[in-house]
């Protein structure tokens, strides 16, 4: 008797850390999407530093839980918009180096996002010498992402990026529509509308150039026959 009391008092307890942890993540989230997309530039740097105080506590109170340091990671690497070059090159590289170690711990974290916003890095810094910048590195953490989650605004999102950067039109914008019509998540609902709100210009943006290009090969192949 006294076994099975312990053995309900136990999963009772891991059901409230898992709770507890939980509802913290939603916090850091909404708090982290608050301070991107809607504190002004001059006041994100202070509050990215506190936030960054939070998490890393969070961290240190569940030393095995992926989730707090995917959070370590973004904050880090958002935070480096604010820093000057070396400082903020230094921050990109330990915001790589905590995804890392998210993915290692569990490689679905966050359904897929610590595989986007490392393949993000990856697309989005300086090449060798002065970075650790990949473009195949990103292409393999972004379909990653994809495989884990195919339906997810993030993922699409962010491979479409990747694909409009190499001027690849006609996939990139299958992956905008995909992220602008998919579902926003209950628990990070002010991040995803934002994000499909981004999703939506730039696919947008990606059918525009579309347009632009087939009427200049249209106006060329025009101007061609003229000159005959």
């Amino acid at each position: 008797m006294k076994n099975i009391v312990f053995v309900v008092l136990l999963l009772l307890s891991n059901q409230c850390l898992a709770e507890s942890l939980k509802d913290s993540l939603t916090s850091i989230e909404a708090e982290w999407a608050s301070i991107y997309y809607n504190t002004p530039k001059k006041k994100q740097g202070p509050a990215y530093i506190q936030l960054l105080d939070k998490t890393a506590k969070l961290t240190r109170q569940y030393p095995d839980a992926a989730e707090p340091i995917f959070w370590q990671a973004v904050i880090k690497a958002t935070y480096a918009e604010h820093q000057d070059a070396f400082p903020a090159l230094e921050a990109i590289h330990e915001a790589r180096d905590l995804l890392i170690k998210a993915i290692k711990i569990n490689p679905e974290t966050m359904n897929g996002s610590a595989y986007v916003t490392l393949g993000t890095l990856y697309y989005m810094v300086p090449k060798w010498p002065i970075s650790f910048g990949d473009d195949d590195a990103a292409k393999q953490m972004l379909e990653t992402a994809l495989k884990i989650n195919p339906e997810g605004i993030d993922t699409n999102y962010f491979y479409g990026e990747f694909l409009l950067l190499h001027n690849r039109l006609n996939e990139a914008a299958v992956y905008f529509e995909k992220a602008a019509t998919a579902p926003a998540r209950n628990e990070q609902l002010f991040a995803d509308n934002q994000l499909k709100t981004e999703a939506k210009a730039a696919l947008k943006n990606t059918q525009e150039r579309k347009a632009k290009g087939e009427k200049g090969i249209l106006l060329s192949v025009f101007n061609s026959a003229s000159a005959k």
